[in-house]
């Protein structure tokens, strides 16, 4: 259905247009675009939904967006029911308020239809800054619009590999390491990574933290590793694999708590304890991780300061300012619980 059904196929939007569409008057959408600091919050966050959705983008007044800031900055995540989000927004809306920003979140539940949508935004100068929490830079694989030039972006949780983006996250490499020179430390020689395929930049990088950490082993344990995804699922059929081939480790070192998660079931289902029989290690600290049973040990990121320091670096970028570092890693903690104990004989 069209946003504005009275209106013929083809004709330009108009301001009457996006005025009818966002329930406001015309000289409300007029001020939100000349004078946007003088109109509320939800008025121009309602101005601005309304003229990305009718395409009102080629008339001067809405041109006009390009020469002043929006005061709007957007997310573009592949799902907000990541466990991750969450934490990672609370930090970027603090900071973005307390500079006077609002908050766009863009959706994309990996669909590159949802991405070409959300770039409405981005080619009529709806917001003056992007945080990519996808990996990529946005609409992978397609040509972007005539005249198209991204505003100032970040990257944050998951690198953009082929492109340089300034990045802000935990350091994956190094808080996996710590895991696995945990796991040495209670005896396992036989510990398997269970992470996603050589193509999620986040699991290589943990799998190199895991192959670092093996070192301290002088070369005593082999590296392993297994593909599980980044789901309970995934997890599950990863131990289901194992089983099936007869090659059993004493512990698993996990991509993220989900993963673990799906082990520990997985392992439970079979008549194993954990750690009894088992020891079970995840990544990142999640709500879950505490809740399960047994409590699950894990990496935790700090989400908060993660999103803080991101909308920090994207808005100083807005301003003019350059990009300090190309890349600002935290520090994962060791939390430790109650799935991981002495190896087994």
């Amino acid at each position: 259905m069209s946003d504005t059904p009275d209106r013929p196929i083809g004709k330009p939007a108009t301001i009457e247009d996006v005025a009818r569409l966002a329930g406001v008057s015309i000289a409300t959408v007029s001020r939100a675009i000349r004078k946007p600091e003088k109109v509320a919050d939800s008025t121009r966050k309602k101005v601005t939904a309304a003229i990305a959705r009718t395409g009102y983008t080629a008339n001067a007044m809405a041109q006009s967006l390009r020469t002043q800031k929006s005061k709007m900055v957007m997310v573009l995540t592949p799902s907000i029911s990541d466990p991750n989000f969450p934490g990672l927004l609370t930090g970027m809306e603090k900071a973005a308020n307390t500079n006077g920003y609002g908050v766009l979140i863009a959706n994309t539940e990996g669909s590159i239809a949802l991405e070409q949508n959300h770039m409405r935004f981005l080619s009529s100068g709806m917001v003056d800054g992007l945080i990519l929490l996808t990996g990529h830079l946005p609409v992978a694989g397609q040509e972007k619009p005539a005249g198209f030039a991204y505003p100032p972006l970040v990257a944050a949780s998951r690198p953009v590999t082929a492109a340089q983006v300034p990045y802000v996250g935990v350091d994956d490499i190094g808080a996996a390491k710590v895991a696995t020179e945990y796991l040495i430390s209670l005896g396992h020689k036989k510990i398997v990574y269970v992470g996603s395929d050589g193509t999620d930049p986040v699991s290589d990088l943990r799998y190199q933290g895991y192959l670092e950490g093996l070192e301290e082993a002088s070369g005593r344990i082999v590296p392993w590793r297994v593909e599980g995804g980044h789901s309970n699922e995934g997890g599950r059929a990863a131990v289901e694999r194992l089983f099936i081939k007869d090659t059993l480790p004493t512990a698993f070192f996990c991509y993220n708590d989900d993963v673990a998660v799906g082990v520990m079931s997985a392992l439970r289902l079979r008549g194993y304890g954990v750690p009894q029989d088992f020891s079970v290690i995840g990544f990142d600290d999640t709500s879950i991780a505490s809740y399960i049973s047994p409590a699950l040990t894990t990496l935790r990121q700090p989400r908060g300061l993660i999103g803080a320091a991101a909308m920090d670096l994207l808005l100083r970028m807005v301003s003019g300012e350059p990009a300090l570092q190309d890349k600002q890693l935290f520090r994962g903690d060791l939390t430790v619980r109650e799935s991981c104990g002495p190896a087994r004989e």
